[in-house]
């Protein structure tokens, strides 16, 4: 099989999850999260779309550095299988936020994402230190998306479910 081939499947996993995870938001960004108390560093809707493209091809792409350089699934083992839990964490966080309304709920989910991503990050740099610095700009993401859970989750419990 062609490296990029290898690459291209490694790319489009973090994709897969994520569109199908974001069918559960359905309208809510133009509806009911308008009207939420938000922090003021919250970033406007359009800005989701370019930087989660742009954060799932860094991860899918860290991932095959990993997977190739630390000899396959055997040899890459505890680090690609916390780049799947984080995966995992990544693609419920939407369906429990927005579509289930569950902010207390979808706040321990991302702070927990937060964890396993720093935990992914550190076991990729032995590995391969590129993998590792690819995965630098979601730990940023996902601590400012952290905050803004929190925030949401602590002034809005009366309209979350």
């Amino acid at each position: 099989m062609s490296e990029y081939v290898k690459i291209a499947a490694a790319v489009m996993v973090p994709f897969i999850g994520g569109f199908a995870s974001s069918r559960t938001m359905k309208d809510a960004t133009k509806t009911w999260y308008k009207a939420l108390d938000r922090p003021p560093w919250t970033p406007p809707n359009w800005v989701f779309p370019p930087m989660w493209a742009s954060l799932y091809t860094a991860m899918g792409y860290a991932s095959y550095l990993t997977w190739r350089d630390g000899g396959g699934f055997d040899g890459a083992m505890v680090p690609l299988s916390t780049y799947a839990a984080s995966l995992a964490l990544n693609w419920a966080w939407t369906p429990v936020f927005f579509g289930m309304r569950r902010f207390g709920a979808g706040a321990a989910i991302i702070v927990s994402y937060l964890g396993v991503v720093c935990a992914t990050t550190y076991l990729y740099y032995p590995i391969n230190a590129t993998a590792s610095y690819l995965m630098m700009p979601l730990i940023a993401w996902v601590s400012l998306a952290s905050s803004v859970n929190i925030w949401v989750w602590l002034k809005n419990k009366d309209k979350s479910a």
